[in-house]
């Protein structure tokens, strides 16, 4: 069926280019590889991770997740990255979902306990935030995060994502329902009809 209004984004903005490595400040975003299994496994262990993402992850399980983000971006499904600081991984950053036709994706990131408070999550995904909405031309990168955990709305305030609303009653986690937060950053040069990069 046609659809009367162009593609924001068109096939292969993802998959005809190698996954970037960003900048973040003093970090490095690079794409996720084998050696980062055990560093992924150990962060799952963290209860504040497993309240959050819903999930837990041994190291066999670390290996088949970051086989999947490489597979997602050559599917241009979605795009994670390690965040690391002198070389070592401290967290994760990256696209939960993407949308190319409405320019359109989720955004996602966490913190290792050890360095939480130092600025790692605001830092990673302002450089992402940035890199998808000038360099890609996404038009929209929405974020969701439970009313309870007000570290992440600090994080997507301070990074630049406005809060639009309230979702009730939304994800199941591991104590019940809980309502979410959305916020979003909007690329407000696409305009009405898109960026149409074609790169």
């Amino acid at each position: 069926m046609p659809t009367l209004v162009l593609p924001v984004l068109r096939s292969g903005v993802f998959s005809g280019h190698t996954q970037p490595r960003l900048t973040a400040g003093d970090m490095e975003l690079e794409p996720w590889c084998d050696r980062d299994a055990e560093f992924l496994a150990e962060v799952y262990c963290d209860p504040a991770i497993q309240r959050w993402h819903v999930r837990s992850m041994d190291v066999k399980g670390a290996r088949e997740w970051i086989t999947a983000r490489a597979l997602r971006w050559k599917g241009e499904h979605g795009a994670d990255w390690v965040v690391r600081r002198e070389g070592a991984p401290v967290g994760r950053v990256g696209l939960r979902t993407v949308d190319l036709e409405e320019g359109r994706a989720e955004v996602a990131y966490w913190t290792a306990p050890e360095a939480r408070g130092n600025g790692v999550a605001i830092q990673a995904l302002t450089a992402l935030s940035n890199w998808a909405l000038e360099t890609v031309g996404f038009h929209r990168l929405d974020l969701h995060h439970s009313v309870q955990n007000a570290a992440s709305c600090r994080v997507a305030v301070k990074c630049g994502y406005e809060v639009e609303g309230t979702a009730h009653s939304s994800v199941l986690h591991s104590d019940g329902w809980h309502d979410m937060h959305l916020h979003a950053r909007i690329n407000r040069g696409t305009g009405r009809r898109g960026h149409h990069r074609s790169e």
